[in-house]
């Protein structure tokens, strides 16, 4: 097991290379959890996540022998990234094997860092086990993303900058994955501050760390899809689990619909992008999975590459859930100017319509009428329930679209 030397040894030989992410107190998420909330900001180093602490300790306690063969590594994106940038600007070559399914901006990336990608298999166990193939048959160094004590020890660095850059936090939350960010942040900060709780957090549809601490070891957990594929772990490590059993206070899970909320929540008060994992922790606080009240809380923002596609589908839903995107179907005579009668109705209760679509054939539309719906842009709940009053008023029988 790691201690506190090894990841202090980490910090001293990543230092130069790692930015120091800035650890920034969050006003409007504060109140929103009734906690004073510190968002430790990995999204901001140069691959977008914390895995580069690790990757680059490992890669710098290489011997020149297995620098000479080339690296190998399985990941869904971040470790990849992390590997291939720091690999590449020490002239090693790096091979990455990911799940077919990864993002396009983290394969783009990651070739674009200088490894050479393989696309393979339906998820990350599946891209582990050809790269592990790939190793043997060519006699690579393999590089794994976590269950391994140099990469663990870098992820460590984490917690030595928040007790740096904060020491009166009362708690920090990390997402967990395999566990190497969470077993190392926490081997750093209870061996100087124990006072220090320290909440581990995963995705409900995979939660792989918590199925290991109930069985006293490492359990392989059902395939799964969740939007926080940087944690999208089966199987915890089998060096992170005693870390985590050792100094993580407790664990919690989030649904995706929560993970969703957090991310659009980031980048609409903070100004901050994050993919799923790294809006995990914030999940946590704000779904009041933690029982904190008026605690200084260091949440970690690991990781911000999200892919663009999915951002924008996180955006619409979560306008909708807040009552600022509506869709509403309206029944009206199939005559000329119906429509513009409809839209008078629309503009007078300031909505602005952003999308229309008429349908003579279905929802049991008599002949004659016709059904349009139409997409709206509102300013929330109550302004929604005004302008369906108004449509009553005006007699358009109508329904919103959920």
């Amino acid at each position: 097991m790691i201690g506190l030397v090894d990841i202090q040894k980490a910090m001293a030989r990543i230092r130069e290379s790692i930015r120091l992410s800035p650890l920034v107190h969050s006003e409007s998420l504060s109140t929103l959890s009734g906690n004073e909330l510190y968002l430790k900001l990995e999204n901001l180093q140069r691959t977008g996540s914390f895995k580069e602490r690790g990757a680059l300790n490992k890669i710098l306690t290489l011997t020149d022998v297995e620098k000479s063969r080339g690296v190998i590594a399985a990941s869904a994106g971040n470790h990849a990234q992390a590997v291939a940038y720091h690999a590449t600007a020490r002239g090693i070559r790096s091979r990455i094997c990911m799940p077919l399914a990864t993002p396009l901006v983290k394969v783009s990336a990651t070739r674009g860092y200088g490894a050479e990608v393989v696309l393979h298999g339906r998820n990350y166990d599946e891209a582990y086990q050809e790269a592990v193939r790939q190793c043997e048959a060519e006699g690579l160094t393999f590089l794994h993303p976590f269950d391994d004590e140099a990469v663990i020890a870098g992820q460590g660095t984490l917690g030595l900058e928040m007790l740096a850059q904060n020491p009166a936090l009362d708690v920090i939350i990390a997402p967990a994955g395999g566990g190497g960010l969470l077993g190392g942040l926490a081997c750093a900060v209870k061996e100087i501050n124990p006072r220090i709780e320290i909440v581990g957090v995963e995705a409900a549809r995979l939660p792989s760390m918590a199925a290991a601490l109930h069985a006293s070891g490492p359990v392989t957990v059902d395939a799964a899809t969740t939007i926080a594929d940087g944690i999208a772990v089966r199987r915890v490590g089998e060096l992170t689990l005693p870390l985590v059993r050792k100094y993580v206070d407790s664990m919690v899970v989030v649904e995706e619909e929560e993970i969703a909320n957090a991310i659009l929540l980031l980048l609409e008060r903070e100004k901050t992008l994050a993919e799923g994992a790294g809006a995990a922790a914030l999940a946590a606080v704000l779904q009041h999975k933690t029982a904190y009240k008026g605690k200084r809380i260091g949440l970690l923002v690991c990781g911000g590459n999200i892919d663009v596609t999915l951002l924008s589908r996180i955006i619409e839903r979560g306008l909708v859930k807040d009552g600022r995107l509506v869709r509403l179907r309206i029944h009206l005579t199939d005559h000329p100017g119906a429509l513009r009668r409809l839209c008078e109705v629309i503009e007078e209760q300031k909505a602005n319509i952003v999308e229309t679509m008429h349908d003579r054939a279905y929802y049991g539309v008599n002949l004659g009428d016709t059904v349009i719906d139409v997409t709206m842009e509102t300013r929330g709940t109550s302004h929604i329930q005004e302008l369906m009053a108004a449509l009553s008023t005006a007699g358009y029988v109508h329904e919103r679209v959920q």
